[in-house]
Parts: structure tokens; sequence; C-alpha cells
């Protein structure tokens, strides 16, 4: 596995080492030793989740707050995705900023969210299988987040304003500026 920086601090992609043969592929989508080998950092993931959407779905932008903020790795296992993370921590370089990457069944490329980052993504293909490793509980009553289309962020989400499916529990999500 090899691990490359993002701009935002603590946030970086992993490229897993694929072995292909006639009968197909092997990969180890997460081992603990190689992740505190790359990072430096032990994690003690905690809850695995998947969810599956279809074209156009745009899912964000939460986190969970406090006590229960979450780090988590996230990958796609079919179909791919624009995976969108902000940095949410007041003290941060990068506070606010962006960065966005494609997933895929086919890059099988995963991407590590420290604790702290707003996270979304938004479906590219027919449908997408999106799979999160978490280091932290759900926890509803620490939900937080903003608008997927907050205008201060600028994210393109990769899909026509037309074709986008958000549910009413983001639309109701607020924007950093409410004038």
């Amino acid at each position: 596995m090899e691990l490359e920086p993002t701009p935002i601090a603590g946030c970086f992609i992993l490229h897993p080492t694929v072995f292909k043969d006639e009968r197909g592929y092997f990969f180890e989508r997460f081992n603990a030793r190689t992740f505190k080998k790359l990072t430096g950092h032990a994690i003690d993931f905690v809850q695995d989740n998947e969810s599956l959407s279809s074209y156009g779905v745009i899912r964000g932008l939460h986190a969970q707050a406090g006590e229960a903020a979450q780090s988590k790795i996230v990958s796609v296992s079919r179909g791919r995705v624009l995976d969108v993370v902000v940095d949410n921590r007041p003290d941060s370089k990068t506070y606010l900023q962006s960065f966005s990457i494609e997933l895929s069944e086919a890059n099988k490329t995963q991407l590590f969210v420290p604790r702290g980052m707003l996270h979304g993504f938004a479906v590219l293909s027919e449908n997408a299988k999106f799979l999160y490793k978490c280091d932290n509980f759900y926890d509803k009553s620490s939900e937080i987040g903003l608008r997927y289309d907050d205008p201060t962020l600028a994210i393109d989400w990769k899909i026509p304003p037309a074709d986008r499916v958000v549910s009413e529990k983001d639309l109701a999500l607020p924007f950093l500026k409410t004038s």
C-alpha cells in the first residue's frame, strides 16, 4: 500500500497493492500494521458501514462533533463516486478548504478522512456501493453538517443540477453564511 498526501493536513489517499492474475485480483483493503507504518498512527476501527446509491445522489456534507467525532477510511466496491472532504477544524491552516477525488471499483483507491472533516460524495456511475470504516460509533445526537451546495465552499460535484438527488435531511443543513 502506498500513501499519498492531499492538500488537507491529516487527510490522505491510500493506494493498495493489487495482485492480479488469470483468476482475478486480490488486495488488502486494510492492514493495521501497514497503516501504522505509513502514517505513524495506530487506529482502532469499531464500525463498518455500507451504502448503495444511484446516479446523481449526493450525500453530505456530514460529520460527528465532539467525543463522537470519527476518522474513517472510505472506498467504493461498485461504481464510481466523487468523494469530497471539507476541513472543519477551526485551528487548521486549511480550515474550510475542500479536497475531492474519484473513488471507484476500478481504481480501488481509498481515502483516509481524519476527525474534524465534513464528508460527502456524489454518485457518478449508474449506482455505487460505498464503504466506510469508522474509528468511533455513530451517534445521531452529535451530527453536524453543511449544505452540499454552499456557495462559500463552491464544490463542483460533477452532477448537473437537474440530475442531483439530495435527501430532505441534507437540504435542511445550514449554509456557512445566511445572508
